[in-house]
């Protein structure tokens, strides 16, 4: 049987020519079937791929033969599985469900929090940012300074409904392109000389996070090095982690273990769950933590839409 996977990955490394490597990288996952979202800029790669194990492995080693992805931070989860009605040549067991198709683009940013000017990248990754932390480190920083360690969630706040660190702070943001907006409005200033532990999926966005905050007088700032997911493969949850872990794409949320704790609640029935949802209006891109039983009986708005129909 035919064994899907994921993989989450990225590089910070200077790129002369983006449009050339995003030619490739779509060519490449189209020979092998694979599906997912890479995005490409001056400052490197960040990528989320699915399909046939043989295929992703075989994407990867064509990928880090390229010089400049050499050191690419991979990350590894299971796949929901592979649709066998479509096939490559060389993924004859068929293409990623957790994709709904192949798209590869050239960005400002490999990640968008709207600030690419402020991004100094060299062949080493991000200038200026914040110390690495393995997990086994972090706990090591933890057992040191105790309760002083501050955990800021990188993430959309959203994200953090379903899964967080105990005690972390969870921005109110609803995309990464507020991060800098909030820390100039001077809201976390009193973190400025504590330790800040930066987190998020997969350590990409904190590279960038760090690197802010870092610039804006933030003292002693690390981050979480491969993020949750590293987290994770290392501890499960018998660490730090609480709940489950929002990703992007159609199994919108994975476990560690089976011991995952579920630290979400329906927004219609307050009842426990870590299940999410699309707000149903069309302009909306609010998640929304909806049991199963609620989302039966109707599908999911937002307490602003509800709102405004009314009146």
């Amino acid at each position: 049987m035919a064994v899907s996977k994921v993989v989450l990955y990225y590089a910070f490394t200077p790129l002369a020519d983006p449009d050339a490597i995003r030619l490739w990288q779509r060519d490449l996952c189209e020979s092998l079937g694979l599906r997912g979202r890479i995005l490409i800029s001056k400052h490197g790669i960040n990528g989320t791929v699915g399909g046939e194990l043989g295929a992703v492995k075989k994407y990867l080693r064509k990928t880090r033969d390229y010089p400049a992805f050499k050191h690419l931070d991979v990350k590894w989860s299971e796949g929901s599985g592979l649709d066998s009605s479509q096939s490559y040549p060389q993924a004859p067991h068929g293409v990623s469900l957790d994709f709904p198709r192949l798209v590869v683009k050239v960005r400002d940013e490999i990640v968008s929090f709207g600030a690419p000017d402020e991004m100094l990248v060299d062949h080493a990754g991000v200038k200026g940012g914040g110390t690495k932390l393995t997990p086994l480190q972090l706990h090591e920083l933890v057992a040191e300074k105790g309760d002083d360690v501050v955990f800021f969630d990188g993430r959309n706040s959203f994200e953090a409904e379903i899964g967080r660190f105990a005690g972390a702070v969870v921005p109110d943001v609803s995309n990464t392109r507020e991060f800098a907006a909030v820390l100039d409005s001077g809201v976390y200033d009193h973190l400025k000389g504590k330790p800040v532990v930066t987190y998020c999926t997969g350590g990409i966005r904190c590279e960038v996070l760090s690197s802010l905050m870092t610039s804006r007088g933030f003292g002693e700032v690390y981050q979480l090095d491969g993020g949750i997911v590293r987290y994770g493969e290392t501890f499960g949850d018998s660490g730090l982690w609480n709940g489950s872990l929002y990703v992007f794409d159609n199994r919108v949320s994975i476990d560690f273990t089976p011991d995952a704790a579920v630290i979400g609640q329906c927004h219609r029935c307050g009842a426990s769950t870590n299940r999410m949802q699309n707000c149903t209006e069309v302009s909306c891109r609010t998640q929304l933590v909806v049991c199963a039983a609620c989302a039966a009986v109707s599908a999911p708005e937002c307490p602003e839409h509800v709102g405004m129909i009314a009146g």
